[in-house]
């Protein structure tokens, strides 16, 4: 996401660079480059005029039009006027009652069911008992997705019975959730195609039955301003508490996310990055500002390595660097720790702009890594432990067996004896490295 618009910024701060000092008729042909970015983004025309404004007062300023390095000034500016936009960071969930009521609405095909799942996940991990309410009922076979997600997440499902319907459901759920001994129940509603009235009395009805602590709104940030159009009618509905974006790891152009805010002044609690029942972040308008001029997110990348990377494991590895006895059975075990924080094309987003050019991400092409540990699967203990003993016919075998060349197993030794070199001269620095990460 947001590559587009990345690479138009970057474009305008390169410009500004190459002048060195600059005049007021730069930094407005700088400023009309940044609003023309931002409206190809899909961002809302109000909240565009807005932050230009902002962005053109500040930028021309005696600070900016002196200065020597005048793009890094204009950087903080837009960095600084993006955060403004995007709102304040996301919070957790203010859980009131017993049990909770947390009610999910948005649009059809909005990630409602999947949401539901993924606070469920979150909330067991903060030592919650969550349950999860079926109250969509005009889907077919909803109600059968919601439980393959519950059970996903470890989280029971509470359904309608034969004939009921929403409205004596919701009346009887917080009551069956309290007396099974939930603390917390997530109710799924319906969605549409389109926000009509039906749909928002609907809605309207059921937060009035089961008085909810937190209405939150889902919506696909690949919609781009319908996402924000159908926030803004359910937030004239009822009161909304926040919003969960969902697959802002896709390659939408950004412009919900920025106008979000803005326009409905619903607040973005939370963000879906993926597919995973953990893939589901507190928005940190900081962290995406970021991203979006380029400037990576070194801090969600750490997170997502302290959350699936076995700490234990690695410091088993650095021992035997550090003895030099890394085989390839090592190899294999941490290429499957890299390929469990998620696709390498989201883990290259969250590294700066200089780190994802092209080259970069062909040396770390998803499909070679699923490839190189074939190849090591193919092999016999003894082969993996020991790499000199694999003559052409063992060679043959092993690349036979993975569904590979003899070529890429060829290149897959060479790689490998490297790393070895290399961690026999650096591994006095790689142990303290990897003592120093934090538990």
């Amino acid at each position: 996401m947001f590559q587009g618009l990345q690479d138009k910024l970057q474009g305008v701060f390169r410009s500004l660079r190459s002048e060195g000092r600059i005049s007021q008729d730069d930094v407005r042909r700088a400023v009309r480059q940044i609003r023309l970015a931002l409206l190809e983004a899909d961002v809302h025309v109000r909240v565009v005029r807005s932050f230009v404004a902002r962005v053109r007062e500040q930028a021309l300023g005696d600070e900016v039009l002196a200065s020597l390095t005048p793009d890094q000034h204009m950087v903080r500016i837009v960095r600084d006027e993006l955060i403004a936009v995007l709102g304040e960071p996301g919070r957790e969930l203010e859980l009131k009652g017993r049990p909770a009521v947390v009610v999910l609405c948005g649009l059809q095909g909005s990630g409602k069911t999947t949401t539901a799942g993924k606070l469920a996940h979150r909330l067991r991990a903060q030592g919650r008992i969550p349950v999860l309410a079926a109250g969509d009922l005009m889907r077919a076979a909803a109600v059968e997705q919601l439980k393959q997600v519950g059970a996903a997440a470890d989280t029971p499902v509470l359904e309608p019975l034969a004939g009921e319907k929403l409205g004596a459901f919701a009346d009887r759920a917080p009551g069956a959730a309290r007396d099974a001994g939930f603390d917390t129940l997530i109710f799924d509603t319906a969605g549409r195609l389109h926000v009509d009235a039906e749909k928002v009395a609907e809605l309207q009805a059921l937060v009035e039955r089961v008085d909810p602590c937190e209405t939150l709104f889902v919506c696909d940030a690949m919609t781009g301003q319908d996402a924000v159009r159908s926030a803004s009618a359910f937030a004239e509905g009822t009161r909304l508490t926040g919003a969960v974006m969902t697959k802002l790891d896709g390659d939408a152009r950004g412009g919900a996310a920025l106008s979000l805010r803005g326009v409905t002044e619903v607040p973005l609690r939370f963000v879906g990055v993926g597919e995973k029942l953990e893939d589901l972040e507190p928005f940190a308008p900081d962290r995406l500002a970021s991203r979006i001029l380029g400037m990576g997110d070194a801090l969600s990348l750490i997170e997502k390595a302290e959350r699936v990377l076995d700490r234990e494991e690695t410091e088993r590895l650095a021992e035997r660097i550090a003895r030099q006895e890394f085989t390839l059975e090592d190899l294999r075990d941490q290429l499957r720790q890299l390929r469990r924080m998620g696709p390498l094309t989201q883990l290259l987003e969250l590294l700066p702009g200089q780190f994802r050019g092209a080259d970069v991400a062909g040396a770390v092409d998803e499909s070679r890594l699923v490839g190189v540990t074939a190849l090591i699967d193919s092999m016999t203990p003894r082969e993996r432990r020991n790499p000199a003993i694999l003559n052409a016919s063992r060679r043959r075998r092993i690349a036979r067996g993975a569904g590979r060349t003899v070529q890429e197993l060829n290149q897959l030794i060479k790689q490998y004896r490297q790393m070895r070199k290399l961690m026999k001269r650096t591994k006095g620095k790689w142990m303290k490295g990897i003592r120093g990460v934090r538990p």
